[in-house]
């Protein structure tokens, strides 16, 4: 009376392998597309072969694994092989020194930093309790938002002003 669903399995293998390919194309990191290379190698051709159900999804995801962990690293750093190694954007603040503008008041202030640039500035959380005044060199932590949260820089930079 009821139809043995197992017929149509292949439907659901071509469904799984679409949708994976789908949310590759939206993410390009290659982990669908490994998953989606599994199912259609491993799940769909084990169902053109005949074999049962439990064995469809098991080749399925222990091709996938192999996938994941042999052709994507490969894969990836194929593609990332001709960037630029040089950092840009707010990826390049981390670690900047700087100077601070003025005195900071309750751990808020404003700071130069050595690339030329002009933040608000936050005290960072363990050197909350330090005092800042004008020209004191600062080190980039974090960045939130428009505002760079910054720490007294340890060491004296070469540029620092020597007292005769």
């Amino acid at each position: 009376m009821w139809p043995d669903l197992t017929l149509y399995l292949w439907i659901v293998w071509l469904v799984v392998v679409i949708l994976f390919v789908i949310i590759e194309l939206l993410t390009l990191e290659f982990t669908f597309l490994m998953l989606a290379a599994g199912a259609l190698i491993g799940g769909l051709g084990s169902y053109l072969l005949g074999w049962p159900w439990w064995l469809q999804i098991g080749l399925a995801a222990v091709l996938s694994v192999l996938l994941l962990f042999t052709i994507r690293p490969l894969l990836l750093r194929t593609l990332r092989k001709g960037e630029d190694p040089a950092k840009s954007n707010v990826d390049a603040l981390y670690g900047l020194g700087g100077r601070a503008m003025g005195p900071f008041v309750e751990g808020l202030g404003s700071v130069k930093l050595d690339n030329g640039e002009t933040w608000t500035a936050r005290l960072a959380g363990a050197a909350a309790g330090s005092a800042l005044s004008d020209g004191d060199r600062v080190v980039v932590t974090r960045i939130l938002g428009a505002t760079a949260e910054v720490a007294p820089a340890s060491e004296p930079s070469g540029d620092a002003k020597e007292t005769p």
